[in-house]
């Protein structure tokens, strides 16, 4: 059993792995390889062969992972359609590389882009698509945004940085663009403390990742600067623990699906509250597991009485509100984007755990299911 306390995010490492990644940095700091060492370099073959990638390259962030890609684009000058319900990096990225983010849409069975969303959105100057596997699904449009893509002359570019070992229809994520972008941030599925890595087919892309996370420098030891990089590096410390965690990664998404599913059992039928189910064809790793409220929900008053009386935080949304929300991304919105403005505001984020037990999970479904029937019954004043 667990204690009635269960948190939004926990992040698992066995005290087994504990002691790998310690004994790895040991041998790190005793040899004094301390970055682009060996670690960094078994990470990133590890990755190829989880993700069945040709190429991987570690980088410091996947907000760098995504700016890196852009850079090799060749972004500067041009538009890159964004969707409006994403995280800030997804569209930061795009001006940090000199372009520019073309808002757009979302399909609300998914939350991500669909062609019709980004036929929307294109103008002339456009060179590139991002699509965002929200919450770890990928959505079942995601064949014919490659079609599309291909058919104009443009780059599709996955923000896979929730969607760890996610597939759709047996082709894992960071398979479908040109490139794809993942992130090692603590709370992901799998995690390095901090981190990202772009996996692509392109020989060329690879080479230029190489050269932009290393301040730009033809080779490491020395040598030209023949790129516009940055410190985009991942440390050796970060490599040890992204590869122990890497190694966890068919297990935790087989806890995390079971966890799921049993939400999915909890909150059948339920009053007020209808999960988001995984298109056909999708496995998702379920890095959030995300439920849309009937209007009238006081989100926060749920979020509120779920910690107070169950000991139950919920996850953090994906997303609170949409990036032309947001008063440094305002000049941005050059349409209405009805769709993400509905997702963001209904929906709820259930805590999902890489260790949680089947009566945590059922707890969680269960003690949703109860405040929002308290709250519905709940007399107004």
């Amino acid at each position: 059993m667990f204690g009635r306390e269960v948190p939004a995010a926990r992040v698992v490492f066995s005290p087994e792995d504990r002691g790998e990644v310690l004994a790895m940095i040991d041998r790190s700091l005793r040899t004094g390889s301390l970055t682009l060492g060996p670690h960094t370099r078994e990470f990133e073959e590890e990755f190829e062969r989880s993700h069945r990638a040709p190429f991987a390259v570690a980088v410091s962030s996947g907000t760098a992972a995504l700016e890196i890609i852009l850079r090799h684009l060749g972004v500067e000058g041009r538009e890159v359609v964004v969707p409006t319900n994403t995280f800030f990096a997804s569209a930061a990225a795009v001006l940090h590389a000199g372009g520019t983010p073309r808002l757009a849409d979302v399909d609300p069975a998914t939350m991500a882009i669909s062609v019709a969303t980004v036929e929307e959105a294109l103008t002339p100057q456009t060179i590139a698509v991002m699509l965002v596997h929200v919450g770890g699904l990928i959505t079942p449009e995601v064949d014919r945004l490659r079609a599309f893509c291909e058919a104009r002359g443009l780059a599709l570019v996955e923000d896979a940085a929730h969607a760890h070992g996610s597939t759709f229809d047996g082709r894992p994520a960071g398979s479908f663009g040109r490139a794809a972008a993942f992130s090692f941030y603590p709370t992901k599925v799998v995690t390095s403390g901090e981190g990202g890595m772009i996996v692509s087919g392109d020989q060329a892309l690879r080479d230029d990742a190489v050269i932009y996370r290393d301040q730009g420098k033809a080779g490491f030891f020395g040598g030209e600067h023949v790129r516009l990089g940055y410190a985009w590096r991942m440390s050796e410390l970060h490599a040890a623990a992204g590869l122990v965690h890497l190694r966890r990664l068919g297990e935790f998404i087989a806890t995390r699906r079971r966890a799921a599913a049993i939400f999915d059992e909890e909150l059948a039928g339920a009053e007020g509250v209808v999960p988001q189910p995984a298109p056909d064809g999708c496995m998702s790793n379920y890095y959030k597991y995300v439920a849309m409220l009937e209007p009238g929900i006081d989100r926060d008053e749920l979020k509120r009485r779920l910690r107070e009386d169950h000991g139950v935080s919920l996850s953090g949304e994906v997303y609170a509100q949409p990036l032309h929300r947001h008063p440094v991304f305002a000049h941005l919105a050059t349409a209405s984007y009805p769709v993400a403005e509905d997702v963001c505001a209904r929906h709820v984020c259930l805590p999902v755990h890489s260790d949680m037990s089947p009566d945590e999970a059922r707890y969680v479904g269960r003690s949703l299911r109860t405040t929002i029937r308290a709250m519905a019954s709940a007399p107004t004043t």
